[in-house]
């Protein structure tokens, strides 16, 4: 079989150089991967996206569990490949979803359909894609997510972890009163779920319940068929007072 390796799209941002790339690995007899890359760094492949997942199943689950059971609004930060904005959009209880990216080339990738998930997340009447800073967004006290509602759930995939940013000036949101800002365009027992490149950081839970009425730390196992291993992610739920 050919080896094949496509560059699908190469733009200059404000955070880096960011490019799509579709591959075969032999390594995994040819499966086709897609990456993305931030400078040098690798940020995501569609081979690992278990806890992507699991960050909108767990978060709408323990909504549920909450009383929230339809008719809801949930805002993503984070685009990239889509996996945890999908599954979202994926419950047929969610009615409007919002996914807040800061560069403009990763929304267009869904745009143009050029992701294994296809353009579903641009085409759907239930999704908004939105070129836009979360973490301003999450902590302007003066303004809602894009309008003055509401919502029921905030599930965050942007940085690596707490304490290892995709960006210097992502640490702020990591703070108390960032926190506070953001829980409160909240709806009462209304979730904030977060992925994690990392194990559970106590001291992160700590922080969140000076803030949220309750937080589960959950680590997410998957296969890893480099290592041969189980490799490992987290996802913090927290509900909202």
């Amino acid at each position: 079989m050919e080896l094949i390796f496509e560059e699908l799209d190469y733009q200059s941002t404000p955070l880096g150089d960011i490019s799509l790339r579709r591959r075969s690995e032999p390594r995994l007899d040819n499966k086709i991967i897609y990456e993305v890359k931030l400078g040098e760094e690798f940020l995501m492949s569609s081979l690992f996206y278990d806890a992507e997942e699991q960050l909108s199943t767990l978060g709408l689950s323990k909504l549920k569990a909450n009383g929230h059971d339809s008719d809801l609004s949930v805002v993503v930060g984070g685009l990239g490949l889509g996996y945890t904005a999908l599954t979202a959009l994926q419950d047929n209880a969610v009615t409007q979803l919002r996914t807040i990216d800061v560069m403009q080339p990763v929304i267009s990738w869904h745009q143009k359909g050029l992701l294994p998930i296809g353009d579903v997340l641009a085409t759907d009447s239930r999704s908004t894609l939105i070129e836009s800073d979360f973490f301003s967004v999450a902590t302007d006290t003066q303004l809602g997510f894009l309008d003055e509602h509401k919502v029921d759930a905030v599930l965050l995939d942007i940085d690596h972890s707490p304490s290892h940013w995709l960006n210097e000036g992502n640490c702020g949101f990591y703070t108390q009163r960032s926190l506070q800002a953001m829980a409160a365009k909240i709806k009462p027992n209304g979730v904030f779920g977060l992925w994690s490149n990392e194990l559970p950081d106590s001291a992160f839970v700590e922080l969140l319940n000076t803030v949220f009425d309750h937080t589960d730390s959950h680590v997410v196992s998957f296969d890893n068929p480099y290592s041969g291993e189980q490799s490992t992610n987290s996802v913090y739920i927290s509900t909202v007072k």
